[in-house]
């Protein structure tokens, strides 16, 4: 068993909370869609625009909390919602373009080994500039001060967006280095599940900007990082137990729109 039954109860908590708090807040009326409910009426509507509704929400509300609680018993240091640092030398910005402008004409592949000394060779020269990365989603340091910051991303990210996520864990790198030149850093893309399985996560379009065997995490993968061999299963088991037990909230919830 990867995750104790102390752990097991807070994630499960955790989830009657979020489940709860949206059912409260939630817009009980769904959106007008004449067709779609003379189809397949109110009910299943209103059941697919909330999931489309907690979809929007569920990195923030649930994957990162959960994933603070797995690593907390496996690093010394877990936080949610990370500032990763504000300065950043303008060489390591140059050097940033640079690996940017050859991934893109695919001059070069990615290796984000290779990256990240690259940009480490000039963190402190230049220019001083003020920057506001993105938040690191998840952030981690190991007992031996091995860092890891990690971004959530949904499981089908679209083409355009991998050139953005490539940027950003590039910039946090800049920035982390800046403030200590010597770190020993890791800045991850971590999706919480493979919409694929059993086959292998395939998205294409990460080959020619991601590193595949270091920038990124799927699924188990991920969460056994976190949470140790089996803390996947533990968690799926998680969800599945607390879905049978909320089963009659649920379904009290949407029978109002029968």
């Amino acid at each position: 068993m990867a995750i104790n039954n102390n752990k097991k109860a807070d994630i499960e908590n955790n989830l009657k909370l979020s489940l709860r708090n949206k059912f409260a807040n939630h817009n009980t009326e769904p959106a007008e869609m004449p067709f779609h409910t003379r189809l397949l009426g109110k009910d299943r509507l209103a059941l697919y625009q909330f999931i489309q509704s907690l979809n929007t929400n569920f990195g923030t509300t649930i994957f990162e909390p959960v994933a603070i609680t797995l690593a907390k018993e496996r690093f010394k240091v877990a936080e949610k919602q990370f500032k990763s640092g504000d300065k950043i030398s303008e060489a390591a910005l140059f050097e940033i373009q640079e690996i940017m402008d050859r991934l893109t004409t695919a001059n070069e592949k990615p290796d984000k080994k290779k990256e990240i000394e690259r940009i480490r060779k000039v963190c402190r020269k230049g220019k001083i500039r003020e920057v506001k990365p993105t938040k690191v989603d998840v952030y981690l340091e190991s007992k031996n001060g091995e860092l890891f910051l990690i971004d959530l991303k949904t499981a089908k990210p679209n083409m355009g967006e991998f050139k953005g996520f490539k940027r950003t864990l590039l910039e946090w790198v800049g920035v982390t280095l800046y403030q200590n030149p010597e770190a020993n850093i890791n800045t991850l893309l971590a999706i919480p599940y493979n919409p694929y399985e059993p086959k292998p996560y395939s998205r294409w379009t990460m080959a020619g900007m991601i590193d595949l065997d270091n920038e990124l995490k799927v699924a188990k993968e991920f969460w056994d990082f976190l949470g140790g061999e089996g803390a996947y299963e533990d968690l799926l088991d998680c969800f599945e137990k607390v879905g049978i037990e909320m089963r009659d909230e649920i379904d009290k919830y949407f029978s109002r729109f029968k």
